[in-house]
């Protein structure tokens, strides 16, 4: 059994990291399979579409997440990790038995979180796994969606547009108004 774990948000410099932990399992359909990839690959209306399928049809799966104020505390690579690990326990959660002991954990990336499982990390796994895809159209969907809300609350921001990278929009509005309450404040802005 594999599950595939993936991160959105690193690069940004406002909003939280979020990551996923995917677990497709035998019975999802292979037809699905085939509409998974890299999340950043897709339109915006395939990523959901692709998400709601994974949702509704794979074994398990979770979402974790690690704050602005994390990852100004321990860093982005920690903190994408610290969400990798939130986000597999809260997958493990789902499953109705214990994780199976053949559980193999692949990783989009060159670092592992510390979790119970055995842990491969693979560079561009999330287009070569399909249950590492799966959590990384979850992890961007969901913090995509976070960023619309983030949005509302500070429109001047501009966060609908840019979900927080270092556009020259964001970095000019953050330089007129200074930074907004989700700002990443260890991140340079020029």
């Amino acid at each position: 059994m594999v599950c595939g774990i993936d991160e959105a948000g690193r690069g940004p410099l406002a909003g939280p990291v979020c990551a996923a932990a995917v677990i497709l399992g035998e019975n999802f359909p292979r037809e699905m399979r085939d509409l998974l990839n890299d999340s950043k690959k897709l339109t915006e209306s395939r990523r959901n579409e692709a998400r709601r399928l994974i949702c509704e049809s794979a074994l398990a799966w979770g979402v974790g997440w690690a704050s602005h104020t994390e990852i100004d505390s321990i860093n982005i690579l920690q903190a994408s990790l610290l969400a990798m690990k939130r986000a597999f326990e809260e997958m493990s959660k789902k499953l109705s038995s214990p994780l199976p002991e053949d559980l193999s954990v692949i990783i989009d990336g060159l670092y592992s979180p510390d979790i119970d499982a055995t842990c491969t990390p693979m560079v561009k796994a999330d287009a070569k796994v399909h249950e590492v895809m799966a959590a990384s159209i979850l992890a961007k969907t969901s913090r995509d969606t976070h960023m619309d809300e983030m949005a509302l609350l500070y429109p001047q921001y501009g966060y609908e547009k840019h979900k927080g990278y270092p556009t020259k929009a964001h970095r000019e509005v953050v330089l007129k108004y200074g930074p907004s309450p989700i700002q990443r404040l260890s991140f340079r802005v020029r």
